[in-house]
């Protein structure tokens, strides 16, 4: 499997295989911030956004792929304030069904871990949904636990769900 960094370009010529891998991650019933039946369309429109923000450097996405099939992705959305400029949240950790349990979404998550350090970011932040599969892993990597909030965000089903804030110094 490789795992690579997306440039505007790279991003929008793949946008159909990163759509692909959001409707099967919201089909599997995680909470990325979609409700199911999430449209592939959709997906593709909301991917061919994220292009620009790539362009300017407040977007970073990383891919993995298996031959040629987009597996995993993640993301590091980098905030647009001076004060905050040694922060990034990390978003859309996503690996497709088919690859799970094969350590890829650790991969992917130090990928993302070690990319921001390049860039001088010693601050990470998410938010995922509370007692999802989602927390072991960022839990194993070293992640704290900040809180929870309740009714934060709906699950693909539409049932409002709890979320566990997590940051890491880097």
């Amino acid at each position: 499997m490789i795992v690579t960094r997306l440039d505007e370009g790279q991003l929008l010529g793949q946008v159909e295989d990163l759509a692909d891998l959001l409707v099967d991650t919201v089909e599997d019933g995680a909470s990325v911030g979609f409700l199911a039946p999430l449209d592939r369309t959709a997906a593709m429109g909301w991917w061919k956004e994220r292009a620009a923000a790539v362009a300017t450097g407040q977007w970073a996405a990383w891919v993995a792929r298996e031959g040629e099939r987009t597996v995993g992705t993640v993301s590091l959305a980098f905030p647009d304030k001076p004060n905050s400029r040694h922060r990034a949240e990390l978003v859309k950790l996503m690996v497709h069904r088919d690859a799970r349990g094969q350590g890829l979404g650790r991969r992917l998550l130090t990928t993302a871990e070690e990319a921001a350090i390049r860039a001088g970011i010693t601050l990470l932040h998410l938010d995922t949904e509370t007692d999802s599969l989602a927390e072991r892993l960022y839990r194993a990597a070293g992640w704290t636990r900040a809180g929870v909030i309740p009714d934060y965000a709906a699950d693909p089903d539409g049932a409002l769900r709890p979320t566990t804030i997590y940051f890491k110094h880097l």
